[in-house]
């Protein structure tokens, strides 16, 4: 209070530092409920992306896995059926 009546350039810094450190406490004040909003939504919207990330990677299970009756697949191309090596040297 006395900071506030008294017109001194000293007076005047410690005023505007006692007014800063009271915002700075009320927003400290604020913040938790805020943030405790903002967790709780990152929260939710982390359980719902693991439920998305769990449904890819089972579709991509499914992909990856040949169903049991299926025939063999059958190679496709160029297939030697000698059984010699053409690479081999013969001396």
């Amino acid at each position: 209070m006395l900071s506030s009546v008294l017109r001194s350039e000293t007076a005047v810094r410690v005023n505007i530092a006692i007014m800063r450190a009271f915002v700075r406490l009320r927003r400290l004040l604020a913040t938790p409920g805020d943030l405790v909003t903002q967790v709780q939504q990152l929260a939710e919207t982390v359980k719902v992306h693991d439920t998305h990330i769990q449904a890819i990677i089972d579709a991509l299970q499914k992909m990856l896995t040949p169903p049991p009756d299926a025939p063999p697949k059958r190679r496709i191309g160029f297939h030697d059926s000698s059984t010699d090596s053409p690479t081999e040297d013969k001396k």
